[in-house]
């Protein structure tokens, strides 16, 4: 099962834990089943159908350009990161 990596300002959502897993076969899949784990941290990821202005996803050591739209496997980690941004 892919294992999501909560982010420490995230982590009063999931009880304190640093890591859950999680089905699905896509990061929209696997934030479902962490909603459906853990009611409520849905929001604090996405708005409006998408990953939050500001937030990527990570899915086995790669920033994904496809966000919720990216695939995942049984065995991907998952991390959940501001964007960097700067000038």
């Amino acid at each position: 099962m892919p294992l999501v990596f909560i982010p420490p300002s995230l982590r009063q959502a999931t009880n304190g834990q640093e890591t859950v897993e999680v089905s699905g076969r896509s990061v929209r899949q696997a934030i479902d089943s962490l909603e459906a784990i853990h009611a409520g941290i849905k929001e604090q990821l996405c708005q409006d159908g998408e990953l939050r202005p500001g937030l990527s996803v990570v899915v086995d050591g790669s920033v994904s350009s496809l966000g919720l739209l990216q695939a995942v496997d049984p065995k991907s980690e998952i991390h959940f990161l501001p964007a960097i941004g700067g000038g």
